[in-house]
């Protein structure tokens, strides 16, 4: 079974995702172990501080390494993680690539900052990767923690109802985005699912998503670069 530690500031902000849809039955198939790490267990002083000034000068308060090293060493004098994961803007981007990597590992560690950073002595000592989820910036590594977590279990084998559901993504075979999906009903408010679908005929359906999934592959990378 997988195991993922989370460690935070602000726990509150995993909890009640970590629980529902695809993650919680991952948790209740015994799937995967989900730990969140709550910061403020390893600040000692009466004010269970984590966070201070930055030195230098500038904006924003900065969390302290201590805390950091402490629950982190505590948790590597356990057991052996295959990765840890520092979440920063400052990062690579994560990908599909990267999720499938992650999914083979058997206990990883991820690092969600808070307010304006975490002093970088944490990331020099112990990340084994940094990872960005895109050029923009958040209020804390809470959400990008929750989507690599996502991206993650649902490609640990029996976690999904339908085996090939996670092979089929879109980015899974590379920078490849899926043809569209149709539902009942064939008709709605005028605008007719394509009649290909519903001809039975399985080659020609293939073939069909192929040329729509190069289309929107071509569409999609003209539009992110």
């Amino acid at each position: 079974m997988m195991r993922i530690d989370i460690i935070t500031a602000v726990p509150e902000l995993l909890v009640s995702p970590l629980k529902a849809s695809i993650i919680g039955r991952a948790q209740a198939k015994k799937k995967v172990e989900i730990i969140i790490n709550n910061l403020r267990d390893h600040a000692h002083d009466k004010h269970k501080q984590i966070d201070d000034k930055p030195f230098g000068g500038g904006p924003g308060m900065i969390l302290k390494p201590e805390p950091f090293f402490e629950c982190i060493e505590s948790l590597m004098n356990q057991r052996k993680y295959d990765n840890i994961i520092f979440t920063t803007p400052k990062g690579k981007i994560f990908n599909q690539k990267m999720a499938n990597k992650f999914s083979l590992a058997e206990n990883i560690i991820i690092i969600a900052g808070h307010y304006k950073e975490i002093d970088d002595r944490v990331r020099e000592y112990f990340a084994t990767d940094e990872i960005s989820i895109g050029n923009f910036v958040l209020t804390g590594g809470e959400l990008p923690a929750l989507m690599i977590v996502d991206a993650v279990i649902r490609l640990i084998p029996g976690v999904l109802n339908d085996s090939e559901a996670a092979l089929q993504d879109s980015f899974q075979d590379g920078d490849i985005v899926e043809a569209q999906y149709y539902t009942r009903p064939a008709e709605y408010r005028g605008m007719k699912v394509p009649d290909v679908l519903l001809s039975g005929n399985d080659k020609e359906i293939l073939k069909w998503k192929k040329e729509q999934s190069e289309i929107l592959t071509k569409k999609w990378k003209e539009i992110n670069n």
